[in-house]
């Protein structure tokens, strides 16, 4: 090898060698930057305080809220109190202001103890502020932890929130916080007659989206009373997308204290709806599903009055049933326990109430059951309405999809 050859050789070896090597540490910096972006934690609405305060500067301030506003553990109307906003008003939902009323229980209007701050009910006859309960109010806050349930009731609440302010022009301003079961949709579209606290939208059970895609849904699908459209801030969540497990901070209800019980709500609610109790009155509430006369099962547990269920379902008589405390964060609705109990109890009792085809949204998977459809043939019902909803989400989400 001459050594015209050789220079040249060594010249081409060493430009691949120092090529692969900037390769490397290229895919390597890549690599530590994703990891970096992995581990970075969720940063919700609420701790967003440069987005928002700007807002709120010289106006006289109404905050929708209860006990999961929470800030570095402090509550929202404090923090914000502390910070010199005016905050005038609070209007709280069902549970109350401090999380500590039944569901379904009437919450009165009161004064804040710690504030002394009027406190309007949004439960009970009075869903709706009315004008008057928003005098003065020249800008709203809405800040609550969500589940992703159809009938879970904060989704009603800020409807109506944002139907009143559109009506009297006051801005809302929406704090996002993550969906715990924003994995996924599924169940059946509710149907118009089918309307109510409960259900108010035509959507399935699990919609899939945070309350910030949702208050943005319900403007744009034209859902407000009269087609009023809400002046709408959304202060989004950070580091967010729905593919992500989030373990909520603060539990969003008396009868959802941990995330077994959130994971299974959607599914164990639609029992709300029949004789079978879903552990309300003991310290596993839609954790168990049970009835004294369920046979072949051990495992039992016995309802009792708590905070969080005055008067449970079956209380005091021992029910046996399913312990699913070891449930974890799903992909679909389970239909096969409700379709196996039904198939123990319905034929000798009044199984179903009326108030389970409010839940579902229709009066159609009543009949399934009883006639003993299968849950996969059930299940392709809801595919053609889940198709077309899944194209309507994807012009309201804020944040990279599950899909």
């Amino acid at each position: 090898m001459n050594s015209g050859f050789l220079k040249l050789f060594l010249g081409f070896f060493l430009i691949g060698t120092v090529s692969c090597t900037a390769k490397t540490q290229i895919n390597s910096e890549k690599k530590e930057s994703s990891q970096v972006e992995e581990s970075k934690e969720i940063e919700l609405g609420i701790a967003r305080m440069k987005k928002y305060l700007p807002l709120l500067q010289n106006k006289k301030v109404g905050v929708v809220s209860n006990h999961t506003s929470i800030i570095n553990g402090v509550h929202l109307v404090d923090t914000l109190l502390s910070l010199k906003v005016d905050v005038v008003k609070v209007y709280s939902p069902e549970h109350g202001f401090r999380g500590k009323a039944d569901a379904g229980e009437t919450v009165k209007s009161e004064t804040d103890t710690k504030t002394n701050l009027p406190i309007i009910s949004l439960y009970g006859s009075n869903k709706k502020p009315s004008k008057q309960q928003l005098a003065g109010i020249e800008v709203l806050v809405f800040d609550m932890q969500d589940v992703g349930a159809r009938f879970y009731t904060y989704i009603s609440t800020l409807h109506y929130v944002m139907e009143v302010a559109a009506e009297n022009g006051i801005p809302v301003i929406v704090l996002d916080r993550p969906n715990p079961n924003g994995n996924f949709v599924d169940g059946p579209i509710l149907e118009t007659e089918y309307k109510s606290f409960v259900g108010m939208h035509p959507i399935p059970v699990v919609h899939g989206m945070t309350i910030g895609e949702y208050a943005k849904m319900i403007n744009g699908e034209v859902w407000l009373r009269n087609r009023v459209e809400c002046e709408l801030s959304v202060i989004t969540c950070s580091n967010y997308d729905h593919k992500m497990k989030y373990d909520v901070e603060v539990s969003p209800s008396p009868n959802l204290p941990n995330m077994a019980s959130i994971y299974n709500y959607a599914s164990i609610c639609f029992f709300e709806g029949t004789i079978v109790s879903v552990g309300r009155g003991t310290d596993l509430p839609f954790q168990q599903i049970g009835h004294p006369d369920l046979k072949g099962y051990e495992y039992s547990f016995t309802p009792n009055p708590s905070f969080g269920a005055k008067d449970p379902k079956l209380n005091g008589e021992k029910c046996f049933g399913i312990d699913l405390t070891k449930e974890e964060r799903r992909n679909q609705l389970d239909l096969i326990n409700l379709i196996s109990v039904y198939g123990q109890l319905g034929e000798n009792h009044k199984f179903f109430t009326n108030y389970f085809n409010l839940l579902v949204g229709n009066a159609k998977l009543k009949e399934q059951i009883k006639s003993n459809i299968s849950e996969e043939e059930i299940r392709k019902s809801w595919e053609e309405g889940l198709i077309q909803f899944k194209k309507t989400r994807k012009k309201y989400l804020l944040y990279p999809d599950f899909e």
